[in-house]
């Protein structure tokens, strides 16, 4: 389960998936665990409304809205195979995420929390 503070902050960049190697969404929010909510339930018009992205498959949360959004964009500018690699390190299957981050079930997989000074980017 993720833990947020009193004023429900989450600080969090992830990515959802249509299915297994389908379609790749990256976001970045304050609020995780309820935007992630929204993608599934399509509250959202939008990319994952449109195409089905329904399936949270990686997070790291952060201490910042800063550094999130600087891992957001690189994670953008990553090669598919490279966002491929980073799911699969910690999530094989792709299996869905979000009942463990809201505590239905306990995780399979172990969730990534960097330090804002940590770089883990493939191919650098």
């Amino acid at each position: 389960m993720v833990s947020r503070d009193s004023y429900n902050v989450c600080i969090a960049v992830y990515m959802m998936a249509s299915r297994r190697h389908g379609t790749i969404y990256i976001g970045v929010t304050s609020r995780f665990p309820g935007r992630i909510y929204e993608h599934r339930n399509d509250l959202i018009d939008g990319f994952t409304k449109k195409y089905g992205v329904h399936r949270l498959v990686w997070y790291e949360v952060h201490e910042s809205i800063v550094s999130a959004i600087q891992r957001e964009k690189s994670l953008k500018k990553y090669k598919r195979e490279w966002k491929i690699n980073l799911i699969e390190r910690d999530n094989p299957y792709w299996d869905d995420l979000y009942p463990a981050v809201v505590g239905i079930r306990p995780a399979k997989v172990k969730a990534v929390a960097l330090s804002p000074n940590e770089n883990t980017a493939f191919g650098r």
